[in-house]
């Protein structure tokens, strides 16, 4: 009797477990969201590590989720659902979008984001004595009313290509930032027209170097340069 009801108990529990068991018949995350954030000054926007992003909201579900820009402004994400999405850009150091848009995104779906930025770093040159780097640069505003207050500018040195806030070395880089805390409209030509120094680099070494300036924003953004190589002769 007690291998019998035992057996019975077997039983159950299995047709327990295949009653509560459903096939997931969902198509994986195969569709794809790819471009570029382009600056309303021309060109990709340039970014940096944590900073542009591109935010989606998936029709039908409350969560977001985001596509961190790349360096170059481009930006990727090959794991998504196929779906609708409310789609805008966010994060960096370039006036608000408030407009989303919505984005099909299937398999290979494209599509280029235009932001104007707060500042526009021009006339970025190098030069290099020994092992001292001269940075030379100027700073203009597409739209000077109303822009955050300008924080500090600084230069970023690294010794790979990924070089930005959050992706440099200190002692070339934070060490040699300059305060500024100034509104745009309240700065002069000379203030804008701007030279960092950074010294001590190391001889035979291959650096990546960029200039930013970050503003007093939400998010504390930066506004970028190219990025440049620094060979340090022997």
């Amino acid at each position: 009797m007690k291998k019998l009801i035992s057996n019975f108990l077997v039983v159950a529990a299995i047709l327990t477990i295949s009653a509560c068991t459903k096939i997931d018949n969902y198509d994986g995350p195969n569709a794809s969201f790819q471009g570029n954030i382009i600056s309303s000054a021309g060109g990709n926007l340039q970014t940096s590590s944590g900073s542009t992003q591109i935010k989606l909201q998936q029709i039908g579900w409350t969560t977001p989720q985001t596509i961190p820009s790349k360096f170059d402004g481009t930006f990727e994400d090959t794991k998504l659902f196929k779906s609708a999405y409310k789609v805008v850009p966010t994060g960096g150091a370039f006036w608000p979008v408030t407009d989303t848009i919505v984005v099909n995104i299937a398999q290979g779906t494209k599509h280029d984001f235009t932001v104007t930025p707060y500042i526009i770093i021009k006339n970025f040159t190098t030069s290099l004595s020994g092992t001292t780097l001269t940075l030379k640069y100027t700073i203009t505003a597409p739209i000077a009313a109303g822009l955050p207050t300008i924080k500090d500018t600084q230069p970023y040195v690294n010794t790979t290509k990924l070089v930005g806030a959050g992706a440099s070395i200190r002692d070339f880089s934070d060490v040699n930032a300059v305060t500024i805390n100034k509104n745009f409209t309240d700065m002069s030509d000379a203030d804008k027209s701007i030279t960092l120094t950074v010294p001590n680099l190391l001889p035979g070494r291959t650096f990546f170097v960029r200039v930013g300036v970050r503003l007093s924003d939400s998010f504390n953004s930066s506004n970028f340069s190219e990025i440049v190589q620094i060979d340090v002769p022997k």
